[in-house]
């Protein structure tokens, strides 16, 4: 069993101060670190010289034995499955906000936006002890209702919604390894599950006219068509560092992690997309420096309207031209899902859906006159 013992620790100006002691440590809900001391900013005289010094040293006695008495039976409660009354009404949203500040690129603003849903649904006041199985039924009932609290007034798609509620269960499960919730409640309630969507790729020859198609920004067509030879993400390109990209001719590299799944890689690449990093900067330096997701719709808008494209293609497109041309390239789909970063061969095997449909749409090209 837990146990808080009291300690003081003597400072300046003939005072000690006071500290609890947790053994063994406590999980600290604010960074998920072990901590074993807890101070209290409260003191005594060591050499009380006065009535009045005397008897602050009584009272402040009894008040410290109180906060340790208390303490004990929170972390007690706590150990039996119980939650304190303090637990209980802190702020999940404060709790959540702390995963989405550490995020960046296009991933910063999605949590971001997740959060904002949230609030929206539930308002800035969501305490742990609001968060039940209905309470989460009831978030997830509304975000698949597709509402729309951005300025434009576009209603979310599904996906969009399955996203965001992810989001809302992997807080979910931080809360409950770290004690602040007494339900496991991402296990608890079911994920929403994706709806299959037509993925928009470029077929080789759409993505052969944009690279002979001048862009609004060498710097953004240089970033696209990297996407398009490697099937990095945009937070992946954004994020690049030199010191990550290495190699000789026929044989370059990158070394880098996964800013979605927060995966080791190295990943092969051809000579051609180590020709459009440019020249080589320092190790800490971006590749990619000052490119941002704000520009990105304005400056593909352009490009592709000079093109000739009229898809709905998205940076994220560029991921899945690659996936698809390698696959229509011949390449086995283990392969792929390996050079794409993916966990799971199931993942991809959504790409050989859309590879089916050219072949079938490849065969009606050659016709004979009967």
């Amino acid at each position: 069993m837990s146990k808080v013992t009291l300690r003081s620790k003597q400072g300046t100006k003939g005072r000690s101060s006071y500290f609890l002691d947790h053994y063994p440590p406590l999980i600290n809900p604010d960074n998920g670190k072990p901590q074993r001391k807890e101070y209290l900013k409260i003191f005594t005289f060591d050499n009380p010289k006065t009535d009045a010094d005397r008897l602050h040293n009584r009272e402040t006695k009894k008040l410290l034995e109180h906060i340790r008495a208390s303490r004990q039976i929170d972390v007690q409660n706590q150990e039996f499955g119980f939650l304190s009354d303090e637990q209980k009404n802190g702020s999940f949203i404060d709790f959540y906000r702390s995963f989405a500040v550490k995020k960046s690129g296009s991933n910063s603003d999605n949590w971001y936006m997740s959060l904002r849903y949230l609030i929206s649904f539930a308002s800035h006041n969501l305490r742990y002890s609001d968060l039940t199985e209905w309470f989460c039924e009831d978030y997830k009932d509304y975000l698949l209702s597709g509402p729309s609290i951005n300025q434009r007034g576009k209603k979310i798609i599904h996906n969009t919604a399955m996203a965001y509620f992810a989001k809302f269960r992997s807080v979910l499960k931080k809360a409950y390894q770290r004690k602040m919730i007494k339900d496991n409640l991402y296990e608890f309630v079911p994920p929403i599950k994706e709806q299959e969507t037509n993925r928009e790729f470029l077929t080789i020859e759409e993505f052969q006219k944009l690279a002979e198609t001048e862009a609004p920004s060498d710097l953004f067509k240089r970033a696209a068509l990297f996407s398009g030879l490697t099937g990095l993400r945009f937070s992946d390109v954004t994020t690049l560092l030199w010191n990550q990209a290495w190699g000789t001719e026929e044989n370059y590299y990158l070394q880098f992690r996964q800013e979605k799944t927060n995966g080791a890689e190295v990943l092969p690449i051809a000579d051609q997309a180590y020709e459009l990093l440019g020249e080589r900067g320092e190790p800490r330096q971006k590749v990619f420096a000052g490119l941002t997701y704000s520009q990105v719709r304005w400056y593909l808008s352009k490009w592709l309207a000079k093109a000739g494209i009229e898809k709905n293609i998205t940076f994220h497109s560029f991921r899945h031209t690659y996936a698809t041309l390698q696959l229509e390239a011949g390449t086995d789909i283990y392969t792929v899902s390996k050079m794409l970063g993916h966990k799971h061969v199931k993942t991809t095997q959504r790409y050989t859906k859309v590879v089916d449909k050219t072949k079938k749409a490849a065969t009606k090209k050659i016709t004979l006159k009967l």
